[in-house]
């Protein structure tokens, strides 16, 4: 895919003042502009599906859908939309899992007003935008990790995200259209693939792998 005179730019976080903050920095690039702006995971889908977007900026850990969860999505409904994941915490997993979901990068908000402008470029020309001591600790993660354990799929990461939010059965039934019985079903699956006892547990891993935040 060509590069744009103007690169068109969905910004997704849920906090309002952080929206505003990395939109100004954007908008003073004259080469992007951010059109449109929400606040979960789920509008971030639907919204750069509408067909205007280049590039889709989210932030690693939203409401009812993670920032690597719609990046995912995306990359499977919109593959040539290019993705950049954002989060307030340099922590390796989030990386490895931002580039598994096919993002084209990991920026961290500390030093968005130095970086953003330059990862989204990068983003645009087909290049990975990361850190060099997060690619080095990537690189050490990845090739001294014991065999990683099965992944869950995607209805599991949704169950787990609102377990580890503290959402009941009956939430989290509501919340996904299943029965309370199915989402039973899901959280004693996700224990057992994960080798886990309990929610405490759980928590703890959606916390290291960027579905939830700390």
């Amino acid at each position: 895919m060509g590069t744009p005179l103007t690169t068109r730019i969905l910004l997704a976080d849920d906090h309002l003042v952080v929206r505003r903050g990395l939109s100004m920095v954007l908008d003073t690039a004259p080469d992007l502009h951010v059109v449109a702006e929400v606040s979960d995971g789920v509008d971030a889908v639907e919204r750069a599906l509408a067909g205007d977007i280049d590039l889709a900026v989210l932030d690693v850990a939203m409401p009812r859908r993670t920032g690597l969860q719609a990046a995912r999505e995306l990359a499977r409904l919109r593959p040539e939309l290019r993705v950049l994941i954002l989060s307030m915490h340099d922590v390796e997993a989030y990386c490895f899992e931002a580039l598994k979901a096919g993002a084209s990068g990991y920026v961290l908000k500390t030093v968005a007003d130095r970086d953003l402008v330059e990862a989204c470029r990068a983003a645009m020309r087909g290049e990975p935008f990361l850190y060099p001591p997060t690619i080095r600790t990537l690189l050490r993660s990845y090739l001294d990790a014991p065999e990683r354990p099965r992944a869950l799929s995607e209805r599991e990461e949704e169950v787990t995200k609102l377990v580890a939010e503290s959402h009941t059965s009956e939430e989290i039934a509501r919340i996904l259209y299943i029965s309370p019985r199915t989402v039973e079903r899901h959280r004693e699956n996700i224990l057992a693939k994960l080798g886990m006892r309990d929610r405490l547990e759980l928590t703890r891993w959606a916390i290291r792998h960027g579905l939830v935040e700390p």
